[in-house]
């Protein structure tokens, strides 16, 4: 079973440290949570045009970006 949480105004805004993030979604599956938002960080590096993984923000976060413009972090749901 999913839930869906959206908009910038939910309770996860500043757990991921996107608190003046465009519209966002979050989609929690179990124990595990997916947020989706448009990507608005300045990249100080080299970009991989499809798909770059990295360590989140915050311990225990992967961040996904796709195509330069998406971002998908995966995280245990609190």
């Amino acid at each position: 079973m999913a839930t869906l949480n959206s908009g910038i105004g939910s309770r996860f805004g500043s757990r991921f440290g996107l608190e003046y993030a465009p519209t966002s979604f979050l989609v929690r599956m179990g124990k595990r949570e997916m947020l989706v938002c448009r990507d608005f960080r300045k990249r100080y590096y080299a970009v991989n045009p499809v798909i770059e993984c990295d360590t989140g923000i915050e311990a225990g976060h992967v961040e996904v970006l796709l195509m330069r413009r998406w971002l998908l972090i995966l995280s245990k749901a609190h």
